[in-house]
């Protein structure tokens, strides 16, 4: 245990040095300077678990060191003695305000100061050992909490890819629109923090199309009003699905699948929002999703060229899609055929 000793006076430096040197397991600094002490405590290299500071200091008395060095976040739980010649009482009250936790009067008995030495170090022993359980702690629930979440994620995407094979797109269509939507979300300026649930949520925005009927989901040619109109649901279907949920990254999803055919101008289904009254999620995905829709290989058509799919994107900026999320999908453009090429169809 490394115990700190402040005095101005040399000679009692001496004295209560050699007294603490008698208690096992300890090793001792001393510094007359309290200016220097300060700058010794301030420095994080330096450990210390027991502070001896005397009252009657120039520069800086004890009371006053005590609290400056109580103000240092790192040294905030050691323990302080201070050692006074002052048998006032209000000197004891301020000192304990300002964090003195024992007290030894002048002259200093040997037995006494190794005695409450000890103590005061069973103290900051006891400290260590919670601090040092308290991270094991921290440590295990966090190695726990990426378990659950990489469960969660891995669920979310077997989902995503099961709903996938119900629906006549393509099957890296969830990694890409996810990305592409990820794409938008740091280029609209979004933190890391932002940015990584619409990647891992955006794929479920589909996931409603499980409970649409096949005879018009897998219908090769164009839905009649009336087939339409069924499959407008599954967006209702897929909130149905997620919602009330106790994981944030499946409320973001349920928003996501409820509100992604929402339109700026309020044309969009199935609540007709409009503008930022739609969910900014649900904003970057509607550009993700119907560009990665255009410019992919379908059974009922082929892939659009990428100035055609960025023109309809362009066309559309203001009527169907956010300004800012067309905007945000054409920058760093390098990216987006990074994305294309990645998640290549593998036929």
């Amino acid at each position: 245990m490394n115990i700190l000793i402040v005095d101005d006076n040399i000679v009692n430096l001496a004295v209560i040095g050699g007294m603490v040197s008698k208690v096992e397991g300890c090793v001792y600094k001393s510094i007359s300077s309290p200016v220097d002490a300060l700058a010794y405590c301030e420095d994080g290299t330096n450990e210390i678990d027991l502070l001896l500071v005397d009252y009657m200091m120039p520069d800086i008395n004890g009371i006053e060191f005590i609290r400056r060095f109580k103000e240092i976040e790192l040294r905030s739980g050691v323990p302080v003695i201070m050692i006074t010649a002052d048998t006032e009482k209000s000197v004891r009250y301020e000192a304990l305000q300002n964090g003195a936790n024992d007290f030894l009067n002048k002259p200093i008995d040997g037995a006494e100061l190794i005695a409450r030495v000890k103590n005061m170090l069973l103290i900051r022993q006891s400290q260590l050992e919670l601090s040092s359980r308290a991270q094991w702690l921290k440590s295990e629930v966090e190695k726990a909490t990426v378990t659950i979440l990489e469960r969660e994620r891995e669920a979310i995407m077997r989902l995503s890819r099961a709903a996938e094979y119900r629906d006549p797109e393509t099957g890296m269509h969830i990694f890409r629109m996810s990305a592409y939507s990820e794409h938008i979300a740091k280029n609209l300026g979004l933190s890391k923090d932002e940015c990584r649930p619409i990647l891992e949520a955006a794929p479920m925005h589909d996931i409603g199309k499980v409970g649409i009927a096949d005879h018009i989901l897998l219908k090769p040619g164009k839905l009649d009003d009336a087939e339409f109109e069924i499959m407008k649901t599954h967006s209702q279907i897929g909130y149905d699905i997620l919602k009330d949920s106790y994981s944030p990254l499946l409320q973001v999803a349920s928003k996501i699948a409820l509100f992604h055919h929402e339109k700026w101008d309020g044309s969009g289904y199935p609540a007709g929002l409009k503008g930022e009254d739609i969910d900014l999620y649900s904003r970057i995905v509607a550009v993700a999703d119907v560009f990665d829709a255009l410019t992919s290989e379908r059974p009922y058509k082929k892939a659009w060229e990428l100035e055609r799919a960025t023109n309809f994107l362009q066309e559309n900026s203001g009527s169907h899609f956010d300004p800012i999320c067309v905007e945000a999908m054409l920058k760093n453009w390098t990216n987006v055929l990074y994305i294309m090429a990645k998640y290549k169809e593998s036929h």
